[in-house]
């Protein structure tokens, strides 16, 4: 089942409401040097939300008179070295960024977080921090079993970057359909004017590409799971896997299956990609050095058979349940996701799940200065209103679900498999994978 951001529910207003009185309450007894001389560290996936917050990382340090101590991976090893850690029960990671639609139940239900719902309603709460002012939809799908996981530091969804020159050129016209797309790849394919650039560019790493799927996935009116099995062989899955599939197959970067985040930006930014489906997140790499400022624009995925069910999750700041100096821990949760970081934070790029952040008049006036932040600030309000959670299985082993939807799209991407052949071995694997919940 998926879950709407617009429609999640788990804190409850009244909830909220006490944590926003306590904190009132409790404001006058707050003390940022409260933990002057301590040293936490940070376990930071080398994404530009990590990268933005730790520009900052000076600013914590002489308003708290904490040490940060750094440790700094690319995602895939990020992961690979928080799952040592935690599987230890080492105290050697205090704060680490987590995405709860990834492995958020699965982190809970192993007790690997550290409760954050009683530091947000006591003295270790800043009078300015305003917990309540967080997007709740974002707070609630943080919130397993009554344990709040993590603070949401961002809000973001895959969007499809799209290069208006070369749709000029060619004379092609921005997408309204999943089908529009294949069309616009195959015209750009012929096109002299783009001979040299690949004409549509995804994720198609194995445990990456389900957040680029799973749009297509819905879209073309698909879901993971029906009555308790795997739906990945329904027609409208087969559909979405051929399509996401070919499109990679016919017109993407030769070495696609290796494909995330990192090298569609560094594609598209060179200007050697037609359209990027990628993450929201990655506007201010994709933006960096200014060369695709004028000639870019962005929407959500085009519409398929089953309407606009854009992906939308966000990465949460988390403390370790074996952290030795948690109290610590929560104050550069607090300094992170606090209003005044994240109105730094958007002006950077990073779409804030602050509602007060994006009215700041600082970051409406940078919006304005360029079209295409315009243009990304307006899918963002889509993806925020209309999107779906649902990244993967919604199950406790979400992340291994993930490789096995990743595993049918390289099968038909590499040949090795028919769509068919390829969902039925994904759903044999994941409906055994289900029934071990």
């Amino acid at each position: 089942m998926t879950l709407p951001i617009k429609k999640a529910c788990g804190l409850t207003a009244a909830l909220l409401a006490s944590v926003a009185l306590a904190s009132a309450a409790s404001a006058q007894g707050f003390d940022w040097m409260a933990h002057k001389g301590e040293t936490i560290t940070f376990l930071a996936n080398n994404n530009p939300v990590a990268t933005a917050i730790l520009k900052y990382k000076d600013d914590f340090e002489k308003k708290t008179g904490i040490t940060l101590k750094v440790d700094s991976y690319q995602e895939q090893q990020m992961r690979q070295r928080l799952l040592t850690v935690l599987n230890a029960h080492s105290d050697e990671v205090d704060v680490f960024m987590t995405l709860p639609s990834r492995e958020g139940r699965q982190f809970a239900a192993a007790g690997w977080y550290q409760d954050l719902k009683p530091y947000t309603g006591d003295q270790t709460v800043s009078p300015d921090y305003d917990f309540g002012g967080l997007g709740k939809a974002l707070v609630d799908a943080a919130v397993f079993d009554g344990t709040l996981t993590g603070i949401p530091l961002n809000i973001e969804g895959p969007l499809l970057y799209y290069r208006t020159d070369l749709f000029e050129k060619c004379g092609v016209d921005a997408p309204k359909s999943i089908e529009d797309i294949q069309k616009a790849a195959e015209k750009i394919k012929g096109c002299s004017d783009a001979s040299n650039v690949t004409p549509f560019a995804s994720r198609g790493l194995k445990p990456a590409l389900p957040y680029t799927f799973s749009n297509f996935l819905h879209n073309e009116g698909g879901e993971y799971m029906k009555d308790g099995k795997s739906a990945l062989c329904s027609d409208a899955g087969k559909k979405a896997l051929s399509t996401y599939a070919n499109l990679l197959k016919d017109y993407g970067p030769p070495g696609v299956v290796n494909y995330s985040f990192y090298q569609l930006t560094s594609l598209y930014r060179a200007g050697r990609a037609a359209m990027s489906f990628q993450s929201s997140n990655e506007f201010p790499s994709v933006m960096e050095g200014g060369e695709r400022l004028k000639d870019t624009g962005i929407m959500p995925l085009p519409a398929g058979a089953g309407g606009s069910h854009p992906t939308t999750i966000g990465w949460a700041m988390a403390v370790s349940k074996y952290s030795a100096h948690p109290e610590t821990a929560w104050y550069f949760v607090q300094w992170a996701t606090s209003p005044k970081m994240q109105a730094k934070l958007a002006l950077e790029g990073i779409a804030p799940p602050r509602a007060a952040a994006a009215e700041d008049a600082d970051y409406k006036a940078w919006l304005a200065e360029e079209p295409v932040r315009q243009k990304w600030q307006e899918a963002l309000q889509t993806l925020a209103s209309d999107g779906t959670s649902e990244v993967g299985y919604p199950i406790v082993q979400n992340p291994e679900s993930r490789e096995y939807i990743g595993q049918a799209v390289d099968d038909i991407l590499l040949g090795t498999a028919d769509v068919d052949q390829a969902c039925a071995n994904a759903d044999q694997q994941l409906n055994a994978l289900i029934e071990r919940e």
